[in-house]
């Protein structure tokens, strides 16, 4: 029976508090000793917050000690048998003890390009983001991958990687039985097998993929308890129900489809996170009083017909008609495909939710971004999704010899372009929620001899205020007149997309933020950057949002996109609190 708990830890003496968490981080007991003087702890969560805190506020000679109290992996510690038992158990997990001669080559090699360049030992949780162990092939590549930062970089990193480390630790002291992150994980990690082809994970709208991942949400909500349905654009909906036939609905999910090549948790995390709750929910026997539809949305990311958005604005009641004909890659069009898989094109509009009937709509949703992970938070509540303003433009200029065209005398399309670039980055630079990305950029049929007579480029303007993005708009639209003119360069430009703000219920932010603070976790707001569908659902209800802690940086939209088992548990028990909250 473990006998370490959080009541024993907040009351104990101090000394015994620090005994008991000696083995959390490596060869420091300082963090614990001076963790001490904040209790009680609210929560699991709470502790991990302080201990975490004691760290990032320690002098940057008490970081890098810290750093060097680990060690290597399948280091000469490792195999003379010196380390740790938390150590020896974590390496043996993911078979840093089985290595073949190969893979232990690599790792000394590694080891010492990495200690040479940092002055620190690489230092990774090789339980990884379940809890479960990484393979050897895994922690080889993310070894050599970040061998490539800088080193502020690579120092934040592994000092994030020392806290995941004890995070882990600390849930084996207390016996911690996650309920929620374990189980999104793995269904995660099985739909992400789930691919149009190739490697990596790329999901698009109708495809035999995204048919077979509709499929199985479809059979995991109803094993959670709901009656499930599968609708006419394909969005797949698990309905649990309220004790009373005629309650209003409140409304959770988001998109099953991705990007390309894309990551396990985008838009996932939002379906299956609510699954699990309500599968909790259901073996409690416990029931809301209103019914809770958990929506897999079919189509967000506009991957196959290039029109986003497909699944919820069936919804709101906006869904497009004209759109049916559009053609994918292969000629096929969105009619087709639709009715390839046992859909009724014609009976779209009926998906359309009577606003009255609604009570409000939450998403949980990957950050997408590294706010949350530089501030050592699980969770964030968002504040808005911000407006977007999308353009491509075209530049005609004047192809001509590189060798005999005098600088003064050209009409370069490309040079007009880089000062479009420029201009971008000054106007938006600096100024809160504004962005101003130019993604794209080509020279059709350049040449290394050739001035560039045609060029093209994307513009891709954000901003929390509508007002604000489309007085950027105005003035970037201007400048490249005015660039144009100057350099004789004709331009074009076609309108992509012009996306409202769609602020976040101060209300519902509230019962968010409420339910952060009921788990032992400070609230922290931020601005959703990237679009969503919540932006479509506030057309016609209240919504909320929730961003949980993404990896890797921040990474999002490629397969390095990560989160963790524990990440994914905490936005579970917030997104129950703010359910129940809902409920009186």
């Amino acid at each position: 029976m473990n006998t370490t708990t959080l009541p024993h830890l907040n009351s104990c003496p101090p000394a015994a508090f620090v005994e008991a968490l000696q083995g959390v981080y490596e060869h420091s007991p300082w963090i614990a000793d001076r963790a001490a003087a904040m209790r009680p702890f609210a929560s699991v969560a709470a502790l991990k917050q302080a201990l975490q805190a004691v760290v990032q506020q320690a002098s940057n000679d008490e970081r890098l000690a810290l750093l060097r109290a680990h060690p290597e992996l399948a280091g000469k510690a490792a195999i003379a048998g010196e380390l740790t038992a938390e150590s020896t158990g974590e390496q043996a997990a993911s078979g840093l003890d089985r290595c073949s001669l190969d893979e232990y080559g690599q790792l000394q090699q590694l080891n010492k390009d990495y200690g040479d360049k940092f002055g620190f030992p690489f230092i990774l949780a090789v339980k990884g983001p379940t809890g479960r162990g990484l393979t050897r092939a895994a922690i080889i590549a993310t070894f050599a991958r970040r061998l490539e930062n800088s080193l502020d970089a690579e120092m934040a990193e592994c000092l994030r990687q020392v806290h995941r480390i004890a995070e882990i630790r600390l849930n084996a002291l207390l016996g911690v039985a996650l309920r929620f992150g374990p189980q999104v994980m793995d269904w995660a990690e099985t739909l992400g097998a789930i691919s149009d082809g190739g490697d990596g994970l790329t999901c698009a709208y109708m495809t035999p993929s995204h048919i077979r991942t509709a499929a199985r949400l479809a059979d995991w909500m109803r094993e959670a308890g709901m009656t499930v349905h599968i609708d006419a654009v394909g969005n797949v909906i698990g309905r649990y129900a309220a004790a009373q036939p005629d309650a209003r609905v409140w409304m959770t999910g988001s998109h099953y489809d991705t990007v390309r090549n894309g990551g396990k948790y985008d838009g996932r995390l939002g379906i299956l996170l609510p699954i699990a709750l309500v599968r909790h929910l259901h073996e409690r026997g416990e029931r809301l009083p209103f019914h809770l539809d958990v929506v897999g949305f079919a189509e967000e990311e506009g991957v196959r017909f290039r029109s986003t958005f497909l699944g919820s604005s069936a919804i709101t009641g906006r869904f497009d008609a004209a759109l049916l004909e559009q053609r994918d890659g292969d000629g096929v069009t969105m009619r087709s495909a639709l009715a390839a898989a046992g859909h009724d094109p014609s009976s779209i509009p009926a998906i359309a939710r009577d606003p009255a009937s609604l009570l409000g709509f939450v998403e949980v949703h990957i950050e997408q971004g590294p706010v949350l992970l530089e501030r050592g938070l699980p969770v964030g509540v968002v504040t808005a999704i911000a407006g977007s303003s999308r353009y491509l433009v075209e530049l005609m200029g004047v192809a001509g010899h590189a060798g005999t065209t005098p600088m003064d005398m050209r009409r370069d399309a490309a040079a007009a372009a880089a000062e479009i670039v420029l201009l971008v980055e000054e106007r938006c630079g600096g100024r809160g929620s504004l962005v101003g990305t130019v993604g794209q950029l080509e020279v059709p049929s350049g040449s290394v001899n050739v001035i560039p007579g045609r060029c093209r480029l994307s513009l891709d303007i954000r901003a929390a205020s509508d007002a604000e993005r489309l007085a950027a708009v105005d003035d970037i639209l201007a400048g490249i007149g005015a660039i144009c003119a100057r350099r004789g360069v004709k331009e074009q430009l076609w309108k992509l997309v012009e996306a409202d703000a769609a602020p976040c219920s101060p209300r519902l932010m509230d019962m968010l933020g409420d339910a952060l603070l009921d788990s032992g976790l400070p609230r922290f707001d931020l601005l959703s950057g990237a679009g969503h569908d919540a932006m479509e659902m506030a057309r016609i209800t209240e919504v909320a949002m929730l961003f949980t802690r993404c990896g890797n940086g921040g990474i999002s939209h490629n397969p390095l996109e990560t989160m963790t088992a524990d990440d994914a548990e905490v936005a579970g028990e917030v997104l129950l609190g703010f359910l129940r909250r809902l409920s009186y």
